[in-house]
Parts: C-alpha cells; structure tokens; sequence
C-alpha cells in the first residue's frame, strides 16, 4: 500500500513517514519546501519517492496523489500569527492546497484521506475540555482555513465517498520542530533558549494553557486513522487529553534542563486562543487511540534532542 505525505518534509510530516516506513507502507511525500526541510527526510531519503509540488496548483496535485491507496494530509502553513500577517498566502496553502488535494484523490480513487485539522477552530469558547460537538469559533486566518479544510473533507465523504477523517491536533511537540522563525512554536523557542543561558519571552500573564501533545501520539492517531474501518465523514480530537500553562511548561523545562532564571513577558499576541484541553473520547472509541507519550516524557525527549543537535553544531 503506498501512502502520500503531503508536508512530508515538515516537522509532523517527517515523523508521519518514518512511522509509515516502520509499519511496512511504501511512502511518497510531496512538498514545495516552503517551510518543510529535507534535512527532515535525511534518514530515510533513500526509501521514500520525493516530489516538489505546489498543491495549491491543481495539476501538480494530480502528480503528487498518482498512484497512491491513502493520503495523509500535512501540507500547510502551520502557523496562526503568520496567518495574522499574511492571510491571502495562509488561504492558498491550506484552502486551496487542501481543496486540491482532495479533489485529485476523488479523481485518483484514493482509498483513505486523512486531514491534519487543528485545535484553533474551537477559538475562545470557555468550555473546557474541548469536545467535538462545541460550535467552531475560529478567530484567525490560520483557524478559519484549517475548519475549511475538515467541512470539505466531510462534504468530499458524503457527495463522493471519499472515506476521509479529520484529526483535530493540539499543540504538538518534538524533535525537528524549527525553533529559530519568528513563528515558530512556544516548546522548541523555550528549549533552544534556556539551552543558550537566554530567557525565554512570554506572551501574555503565562496563565494561557495548552494540551501539548508529543508528535508520536500524533503518529500513532494518524496510523489508527488510516487503518480503521469507522469514524469517515468524521472529525476527532488528537491529544492527550491534559493542560499545562506557559508558566508550568516553563518551570518543567528549567527542572529537566537545569536552569535558573525567570522568563520575559510581554503583550499577548492577536489570534491567540487563552486555553486548550482536548477531550479524546471520540478518537478513544473510533480509533481506539490512547496516548503513548506522556508531556513530561515528550519534553525529556525533545529536550535531548535539541541538546545533541546544539552539541553537534558547536565548532
């Protein structure tokens, strides 16, 4: 069985096809490497098809979904104050590459389509944990696109058949994570921070808390997607099911690594939604989905990681 990865030079992506490769799936990744790296793929460029499209391009779609049984769908500009600073460019990867992809694997006879959704259509809404059946509220660019792409991967499953699942992935984390653009995510700035003896900076009071998922729970809950027979049409919640503020995050890594010093803060971002806390049910009874990675172990890890890569640079 051979599986698209698109985005499969990028941070989750990477991790996708070496899971994919473990379990025997032969792998194709497209991407235009616009934020993707192959530096990502280094470790398994030789057992993989690689293609550079654009998928906001329909025909280049076309190429990159050929002759595949699934589609794991990754490939996006994964970032809500990029979306903020550039929304016309955030619509084309993840409306319009999306919208793409989805009708080159209808056209291709696809198998199974599975959708990298995201937390932020939940928005600000107080209800915590966030289940599947809260109204979306989404209150960015990046939001608004990424809840476009689940409504038209159910629409693609009920006028089409395309069997399709959307995971709705909750501030992962990990190895490979590009700590050094101004986008980049809370975790992977910490770390490389406190690493370098530098403080890290705080957006907001530190009170804000996330349900930090480690990219393997991510792996293991796309693997589960694509080899059940149930839950198309459907989108689920893919985290651990647990929420850790700024400040705590920030205390746990100053533990792990050894540091001691106090963050900056300053003004909360536009865009930034206040709490996030998954509910997993969902993806528990369709998927049987459990996570295997605990946050603490997750940050442990990925600490390691940035510690070897810091280690290996240095002249």
């Amino acid at each position: 069985m051979r599986v698209l990865v698109t985005g499969g030079a990028g941070f989750i992506g990477s991790h996708l096809v070496e899971g994919l490769l473990r379990k025997g799936y032969e792998v194709t990744v497209a991407d235009d490497l616009s934020t993707g790296n192959l530096s990502n793929l280094e470790a398994v460029r030789d057992q993989i098809e690689f293609l550079q499209v654009d998928l906001a391009d329909l025909e280049q779609a076309r190429i990159a979904v050929r002759g595949v049984d699934a589609v794991l769908h990754e490939a996006a500009i994964p970032s809500v104050p990029r979306s903020v600073a550039d929304p016309i460019g955030s619509n084309r990867a993840n409306i319009d590459g999306t919208l793409n992809t989805l009708v080159a694997a209808r056209d291709e006879g696809v198998k199974r389509f599975v959708y990298a959704a995201s937390s932020s259509a939940y928005g600000q809404g107080p209800e915590l944990p966030k289940v599947e059946s809260l109204p979306p509220d989404p209150i960015s660019p990046y939001a608004i696109g990424k809840l476009t792409g689940e409504f038209y991967c159910q629409a693609f499953y009920r006028l089409y058949g395309l069997p399709t699942i959307c995971l709705r992935y909750f501030n992962v984390f990990g190895p490979r994570q590009d700590p050094n653009s101004e986008y980049a995510a809370v975790i992977p700035k910490f770390i490389t921070r406190l690493l370098k003896g530098e403080r890290p900076v705080i957006y907001g009071d530190g009170e804000q808390s996330r349900d930090f998922t480690y990219v393997d729970n991510v792996v293991h809950a796309n693997l589960l997607a694509l080899e059940t027979g149930r839950g198309f049409g459907e989108m689920m919640n893919a985290a651990c099911g647990e929420r850790f503020t700024l400040n705590e995050l920030f205390r746990m890594l100053c533990e792990i690594i050894g540091a001691d010093c106090e963050p900056v803060y300053e003004d909360e971002r536009p865009g930034d939604v206040k709490h996030s806390h998954a509910d997993i049910s969902k993806a528990r009874n369709l998927l049987g989905y459990e996570p295997l990675v605990s946050f603490e172990e997750g940050l442990r890890r990925t600490v390691a990681y940035f510690r070897s890569t810091m280690e290996a640079a240095r002249p």
